[in-house]
């Protein structure tokens, strides 16, 4: 090992294998869930292959995000070690943006030139042979084949359950900034109270969606089948929401150690990151506010 004030090299590791055991086992899982399940077959054995993988993922995570504390806690990490503890919070990040980049172009896509096409319109306005009479509208109610895709009866507004969540995230990015400033100034107790609320605040966003997903289902008949819309309206929300879910995670553990007596004014990167997540997690419902909800 180099000297910890140069570069700090770990030492091996079983974490990155048993890594890749768990995401194998956990998308074998998932694949064999959406195969059995469209051939009509019982997904059972496919849910606990889901559930062990997932199992070993959280045992990996809790064992090696464990040991990045210690060593962190020890003194082991050097200037250099914590740039590269930025920089790799910053391309995952990244790479957070362009998922969600894809998510949203699929949208584009099908407002600006698939659902058109179908109605006739532009230069594959042709495509309106496939189902004559379609009239292209957004959201798509009506679909160009009500029979195997019923449109959902309506659509949710977004001035209601879609704006309390926007208050709620753009509030809780306050929250957790005030945090962040508390712990620069040493002050634990405030900082430990505003992380509080954060975590608050996004435990509620999760019960407001939920149950704008059960009055979806329930009561709009819009779903994952119903259609284009239903199809992005969840794959972007849904998505979203799990982030929602990871980033709680993220905040709770921050809230965990702070309790514990971790973190000093000066060095404190575990919590910069998951507030940048959670900043980012932030921005992104920003957007699905308005691209999904609004126009």
């Amino acid at each position: 090992m180099a000297d910890n004030q140069t570069y700090y090299v770990p030492e091996q590791s079983k974490w990155p294998i048993i890594a890749t055991v768990g995401l194998g086992v956990t998308l074998y899982g998932v694949a064999s869930i959406m195969v059995n399940s469209n051939q009509g077959e019982s997904t059972t054995g496919s849910w606990v292959m889901f559930l062990i993988g997932a199992l070993i993922m959280a045992y990996m995570l809790f064992g090696w995000f464990g040991n990045v504390i210690q060593e962190s806690r020890s003194g082991l990490y050097s200037p250099q070690m914590d740039r590269s503890f930025r920089w790799g919070m910053s391309w995952f990040i990244f790479s957070e943006v362009m998922f969600f980049a894809a998510f949203f172009g699929a949208l584009f896509y099908a407002r600006v030139f698939a659902v058109p096409w179908l109605g006739g319109e532009g230069d594959r306005g042709s495509s309106n042979m496939l189902w004559e009479g379609f009239q292209a509208t957004w959201p798509l109610i009506n679909n160009p084949d009500p029979e195997a895709y019923p449109g959902p009866q309506e659509v949710i507004g977004p001035w209601g359950l879609p704006l309390m969540n926007t208050i709620l995230l753009v509030t809780s990015s306050f929250t957790v900034t005030v945090a962040h400033h508390a712990l620069k100034a040493g002050d634990r107790a405030k900082t430990k109270l505003w992380l509080g609320a954060t975590i608050a605040l996004a435990i509620v966003f999760l019960f407001v969606q939920g149950y704008e997903y059960s009055h979806a289902y329930n009561d709009l008949n819009l779903t994952l089948e119903s259609g284009i819309y239903g199809s992005t309206f969840f794959m972007l929300t849904g998505f979203h929401g799990a982030h929602v879910m990871l980033g709680s995670l993220m905040l709770i553990i921050m809230l965990v150690r702070i309790t514990k007596g971790h973190f000093t004014a000066e060095q404190h990167f575990g919590f910069e990151a998951a507030a940048w997540y959670w900043h980012f997690v932030d921005v992104v419902w920003l957007g699905l506010f308005v691209f999904v909800y609004i126009l």
